[in-house]
């Protein structure tokens, strides 16, 4: 099992920036596939960007290509999410999940293992 914290959200004027981080404990994270995830008040759960094991191949949602960066350092256990010129539509919790397969996924019932989520605030 693994499990998951976010941190680094806030509240940011649209066009700024912010990075969240999601620290992995337990079995080692270089085990799964990572991914982050939204969810906006009154609206399901989307993806965003997933990662694979090694950090080679990284897959994103349309609506945050060339905008939103997804890393991770296996040595300290850490997801990153680098989010640039955001958008008020980008307000929502933000999740960070894993997945013990070698495979990327979007899907939400794909993922085994969630954090509790970190709220991003972007201002008009």
């Amino acid at each position: 099992q693994v499990q998951l914290v976010e941190s680094g959200g806030g509240l940011v004027q649209a066009g700024g920036s912010l990075r969240l981080s999601c620290a992995a404990s337990g079995r080692t994270s270089s085990s799964y596939v990572m991914a982050w995830f939204r969810q906006a008040p009154g609206k399901e759960r989307e993806f965003v960007a997933c990662i694979s094991r090694s950090g080679d191949n990284t897959y994103y949602a349309n609506f945050v290509k060339g905008r939103f960066t997804i890393s991770r350092d296996n040595a300290k256990n850490t997801l990153y999410l680098q989010m640039n010129s955001l958008k008020p539509e980008d307000t929502a919790v933000y999740y960070c999940a894993a997945r013990p397969n070698i495979s990327l996924h979007v899907r939400v019932s794909a993922y085994d293992y969630w954090g509790q989520g970190t709220q991003v605030t972007v201002s008009s």
